[in-house]
């Protein structure tokens, strides 16, 4: 015969202080920001007849520009 826990009695998963936290979520948005900064700079640097110069600067406004990105869409959970 088997024996079950009343369902007040069986142990829950703890709630997240942060529900709609996602390590995943932030690291797209990082990724994402960042890459579409350097595609833009490409885009640009194409346009006045250098792509490696406008891959560098999107790379160097990129990175700063996906960590603000990223702190405004989930600064909260700090």
């Amino acid at each position: 015969m088997l024996w079950y826990a009343h369902a007040d009695v069986e142990p829950r998963e703890p709630a997240s202080t942060n529900p709609g936290v996602s390590l995943a979520g932030a690291g797209s948005v990082l990724i994402g920001t960042t890459a579409g900064v350097i595609v833009l700079g490409i885009g640009i640097g194409w346009l006045f007849g250098s792509t490696d110069w406008g891959f560098l600067i999107g790379a160097i406004l990129g990175l700063p520009i996906g960590v603000f990105m990223t702190y405004k869409r989930y600064g909260h959970a700090l």
